[in-house]
């Protein structure tokens, strides 16, 4: 088994009085791809901080092997005072990096390089930081939430860019489609401790039953023996008084691990208060257009939506999800075409910017809107204090800022507040950002449930699979198509090419059929900016490492080395290895390009 390039072990840390972390070990090797699984406050973010030496824990240790290099995407990246986006990525790059992958990635990932990083909306500011972790090429890359606040194009190719690195993977994501493609063992941070299995997360969730289902188990079981001895302290003592003090000091015991006994954290119960029922027809629109200036937003789309329907809108930012949403609702007026809206509608909004709320109230305030113990929901009052219970809110949090709540129970907080509302007609936009599983499991079974309409704007395409019953995507040019079925069913109606017509988005739905039927030439093959700096810059580095290895060897031919300076044997017989198997990468990647160049010069 490889040695670990970083590692943490007894890691300990507390909060106020119950230990968020305690006697956490966690290992990761060279190339392993790791997912973090645990529920939102479990200290997924703090251990990511610890591992990447942000944050010092309690007490335990962190050992990084001498010469790895780490990079940490926080939730929330720090853009100092660097004026422009390229700036900042430049500045995570070391002496010997390559300057060039800074502007490729920022141009990959949509930005030029000369956005101001403090005007940054939540997608660009997400792709700026990525850009600055991927561009050193690291060894080890520790990633909190990469896919928040991403369009599904960017997200497929995050995934393409981390699955062809060598880099090993710590992550942090609710992305089921994105853990279970990246991840190759997983780690369960659960009531302050690690559980790994050396399986993707696609294992996990079967895995995480069983280990529940038998820690449960052993619980009754121990309550059945405090039962027992419990019996025979009032029925059967006896005179021999040593084996008496022996088993009420055992009954002690077992009544200590019963009480210090930290049980799973509960389920959210997410129900929506639900208004009388709509008319059957909720949402007719008859070719509807919008445009700002030249440019169109919705081009002649029409639909019909009716009661029960899950409707999935999708496409990269900037798309015009929003508008399109607005443009439905009736929050918008088009500039053509008509929207006809249904008897009875009673429409419950869950907004994605969640900066609308004041950072300085406390969560009873942001749920009763300053108004005293009780909430309406569903029309009828509750205390406040049951309602936060119901979204896995302590009581004692009642009076906490708004400003220190974790992203998981920010949006805990949104749907909180949208689903208190009676409704039959459910808006939602990015309602799994920093979800964890459980709750993104709850909100599922209460969408399949709920009674009325429902439409939604996601990026998480195992969410839309298992929730909506069409989709929605944008084609360029303000054209919108609707696919029957979830995102999956979409793509194969699409045919597999749908990130390159999304990213070009200039092909009119009108003329779609047509190029089906008749595929127009493919256009011929260049080498990238990055693979023509490949080229030019490999044999270099392949004479530079030659050198390198050489020297090494020199050091090694001595035969009395190993005798008199074991470390110095130790060091140089490692630094030689990794040289070599740099040498060998770059060998086989300049012989893979080249063989590339030639056969473009040759088509």
């Amino acid at each position: 088994m490889a040695p670990p390039l970083i590692q943490l072990k007894d890691i300990k840390l507390t909060f106020g009085g119950t230990p968020l972390l305690n006697g956490v070990e966690l290992n990761v090797a060279t190339g392993e791809r790791v997912c973090l699984i645990g529920r939102n406050g479990s200290g997924k973010s703090t251990l990511l901080k610890i591992a990447a030496g942000l944050v010092e824990p309690d007490g335990g240790t962190r050992f990084v092997q001498p010469g790895a290099t780490i990079r940490y995407l926080p939730q929330e990246p720090d853009f100092g005072d660097h004026k422009t986006t390229l700036a900042y990525v430049e500045a995570g790059l070391a002496p010997g990096d390559d300057q060039h992958q800074a502007r490729y990635l920022l141009e990959q990932l949509g930005l030029t390089g000369d956005e101001n990083p403090h005007n940054l909306s939540g997608g660009e500011a997400r792709r700026a930081a990525l850009a600055c972790v991927l561009a050193p090429s690291p060894d080890i890359l520790l990633l909190d939430e990469p896919t928040n606040h991403l369009d599904l194009s960017t997200i497929e190719w995050l995934e393409q860019e981390l699955d062809s690195r060598r880099s090993a993977l710590v992550l942090i994501s609710h992305d089921r489609r994105f853990l279970t493609n990246l991840s190759r063992s997983t780690a369960w941070l659960d009531r302050g401790r690690i559980k790994q299995i050396d399986r993707g997360f696609a294992s996990f969730e079967a895995w995480r039953d069983e280990v529940l289902a038998e820690e449960e188990r052993d619980q009754h079981k121990l309550d059945r023996k405090i039962v027992d001895e419990e019996h025979w302290l009032r029925h059967g003592v006896s005179g021999r008084r040593k084996r008496n003090v022996k088993r009420l000091a055992n009954l002690h015991t077992l009544r200590d691990q019963r009480r210090n006994y930290r049980g799973t954290a509960g389920s959210a119960n997410l129900a929506a208060a639900e208004a009388e029922q709509s008319g059957k027809l909720v949402i007719e629109a008859k070719g509807i257009t919008k445009a700002y200036g030249e440019r169109k937003i919705v081009d002649n789309f029409s639909t019909r939506i009716q009661r029960g329907d899950r409707l999935g809108i999708i496409g990269p930012n900037g798309a015009g999800k929003t508008t399109l949403v607005n443009l439905l609702t009736g929050g918008m007026q088009p500039d053509s075409g008509t929207v006809r809206l249904g008897a009875n509608l009673e429409m419950a909004t869950l907004d994605q910017h969640r900066e609308s709320l004041d950072p300085k109230s406390t969560l009873a305030e942001a749920l009763t809107g300053g108004r005293g113990d009780q909430i309406m929901v569903g029309g009828k009052p509750k205390h406040v204090v049951g309602y936060m219970k119901d979204f896995l809110f302590a009581q004692e949090q009642r009076g906490t800022p708004l400003e220190v709540l974790s992203g998981g129970e920010r949006g805990r907080l949104m749907l909180a507040r949208a689903l208190a509302k009676p409704s039959n007609l459910l808006v939602l936009d990015e309602p799994t950002n920093d979800l964890d599983l459980e709750t993104l499991d709850v909100l599922e079974d209460m969408l399949g449930d709920y009674e009325g309409t429902v439409i939604l704007i996601s990026h998480d395409r195992d969410f839309l699979d298992r929730v909506v019953t069409s989709v929605i995507a944008p084609e360029g040019n303000g054209k919108w198509i609707e696919y029957a079925g979830g995102y999956s069913d979409m793509l194969a109606q699409r045919g597999a090419d749908l990130k390159r017509e999304t990213a070009k988005a200039q092909v009119p739905a009108e003329k779609k059929e047509e190029r089906i039927a008749i595929p127009a030439a493919a256009p011929k093959r260049r080498l990238s900016f990055n693979e023509k700096h490949a080229l030019e810059t490999l044999p270099k580095k392949m004479e530079t490492l030659q050198a390198d290895i050489a020297k090494l060897q020199r050091v090694l031919d001595d035969p009395n080395l190993y005798t008199k300076d074991r470390k110095t044997f130790d060091d140089t017989s490692a630094a030689i290895a990794k040289a070599h198997d740099e040498l060998s990468a770059a060998e086989e990647r300049w012989l893979e390009l080249e063989m590339l160049r030639e056969e473009i010069e040759q088509a």
